[in-house]
């Protein structure tokens, strides 16, 4: 599935972002699964806003975003839903888990939101890879947030996808539990033949990235 941005520049934002130089922001982009694409961004330069078009949570932007040469801004509601089930994960930089369900509810809900791409035994085995099968039956909200960014990334693993956006997702992990996180995402990308799109604020080496672009 090809990934194209067409002089993407978010309104609120443009005055600001048109002044300084940027390999994203109005420029024509075309990135293709199963690139590992790197977006280093400082803060305020609208990491998280870009984030939010690629996954149609956000429709002020001059440009176009295509998939497969159709223009997001056309897809309709169901349409957007199929894209999400099928073709896109998603992990936010504010993970949005249901801070009242287990942590192994939160993931389980994505499992089945479509026709389920593991059986459920796979938390578990995820879970054991990341370390934290000792609050799967723990309410979110009584995680830290190291716990609930790994459980958020288990979540967006759960479903396939060609494309996974990943929005600062290892901003609360120590460098072993990073390596661990980084494994496990490659690994689930090589089984789907997909791609990825990360913002971070700094350089790393977690991945074998295709391109490395600034924000």
């Amino acid at each position: 599935m090809q990934l194209q941005l067409q002089n993407i520049v978010p309104t609120p934002l443009k005055d600001k972002l048109l002044q300084r130089h940027s390999d994203v922001w109005n420029k024509q982009l075309q990135l293709s699964n199963p690139e590992y694409i790197k977006i280093k961004a400082p803060s305020g330069t609208g990491k998280t806003t870009l984030v939010h078009i690629l996954y149609k949570l956000r429709k002020d932007y001059e440009g176009n975003v295509l998939l497969d040469n159709k223009n997001l801004a056309a897809l309709n509601a169901d349409e957007l839903a199929l894209l999400r089930q099928q073709n896109i994960s998603i992990i936010f930089q504010d993970l949005r888990l249901f801070p009242h369900l287990t942590a192994r509810e939160n993931i389980e809900l994505n499992r089945v939101l479509q026709q389920p791409f593991y059986e459920s035994n796979m938390i578990d085995e995820m879970a054991g890879q990341l370390g934290i099968t000792h609050i799967l039956h723990q309410k979110a909200l009584m995680c830290s947030y190291g716990e609930q960014q790994r459980v958020a990334i288990i979540r967006a693993l759960m479903q396939p996808f060609k494309w996974l956006i990943m929005d600062e997702p290892f901003s609360h992990l120590d460098k072993n539990n990073i390596n661990k996180a980084a494994a496990l995402i490659d690994a689930e990308c090589k089984k789907r033949n997909a791609g990825f799109l990360l913002t971070d604020l700094e350089d790393d080496e977690h991945f074998n990235y295709a391109k490395l672009l600034n924000l």
